[in-house]
């Protein structure tokens, strides 16, 4: 095995699990071309196709599916021999300092923090809540929490979420008397909730894409809040549109209290990502990381 192949290796891997190119670069903390660059090399010096690609899916040949039956296992023991090594230098102990955002404090870090804390007595964290991306080292911070398509690619990046999604809602009294927008364009005749990014930043800008369009809009309205509850209280209220997470508005919008538009202008994204320099880490640092690490149905549902 020549040096690298482990690394491609294991990247073959990731693309194989997620199904996207894209994806699996921003979970690696690599871009999209050098992961398909590592990909198409290995795929060389070993003389088989690995992956099968289209304009919309990626998924394993017979070839690469028969590689990753014996590969996923192998990888699965090279993460547990690593982290098995947090035994040798000794139990979790001292102080981690987080700078993370709104929502992931309240979606991720709520209802899993008190249970790590719990766990380890000998640890404790400083959450600083700011929806600005600051410097970690000029911070003194440890790590950050943030969207995965905002976090520099010199950072490693820990995937702790899933994808996300943003929509746009409001209650049936407000269509009662407006008509539902049809284009993000439409949001210009529109009474609009909108946020203003703690810390003195700008209004958060409504962002849309479809076939390969992106369009960005800071619509007008009644009410500008950086506080993600009024705003909320606000549209259910049925005093404007808003532009909410999925999450946060998912049954509501099931049992029809409130009404999604431009749902095909709303692609999902990466979600939250923990990371942190390129460097050692701590032993309590990175048992936070593999405690917060995502796994599917590893979050429970947050009520709205």
């Amino acid at each position: 095995m020549r040096r690298g192949d482990l690394d491609d290796l294991a990247a073959l891997a990731a693309v194989a699990r997620v199904g996207s190119f894209t994806r699996a670069a921003a979970e690696l903390g690599l871009s999209p071309s050098a992961l398909s660059h590592a990909i198409r090399g290995l795929e060389e010096r070993l003389g088989v196709r690995l992956l099968a690609r289209t304009t919309r899916s990626v998924a394993p040949t017979a070839a690469g599916a028969r590689l990753l039956l014996s590969l996923n296992p192998a990888l699965d023991e090279v993460r547990s021999g690593l982290a098995a090594l947090a035994d040798w230098r000794g139990a979790p102990s001292g102080a981690v300092r987080l700078t993370a955002f709104g929502y992931a404090a309240r979606t991720i870090l709520a209802p899993r923090l008190p249970h790590f804390l719990l766990d380890h007595p000998d640890v404790s964290i400083e959450v600083i809540v700011d929806d600005r991306l600051v410097d970690l080292v000029a911070g003194g911070f440890d790590g950050g929490i943030r969207l995965g398509e905002t976090v520099d690619r010199d950072m490693v990046a820990v995937p702790i979420g899933p994808r996300l999604r943003t929509v746009v809602v409001a209650t049936p009294g407000y269509f009662e008397r407006h008509p539902p927008p049809a284009t993000p364009g439409d949001l210009e005749r529109h009474v609009c909730v909108n946020y203003r990014l703690v810390g003195g930043g700008g209004l958060l800008p409504w962002e849309f894409e479809r076939s390969g369009e992106e369009v960005k809009v800071r619509p007008s309205g009644q009410l500008i809040a950086n506080d993600e509850t009024l705003a909320a209280a606000t549209v259910r209220a049925g005093a404007g549109l808003g532009y909410m997470m999925e999450h946060d508005v998912r049954a509501e919008i099931a049992n029809g209290r409130l009404v999604q538009v431009l749902a095909a202008w709303c692609p999902d994204y990466p979600g939250c990502y923990l990371y942190y320099p390129n460097r050692q880490v701590t032993p309590a640092m990175r048992a936070l990381i593999d405690a917060l690490r995502w796994q599917p149905g590893s979050l429970p549902d947050v009520a709205p």
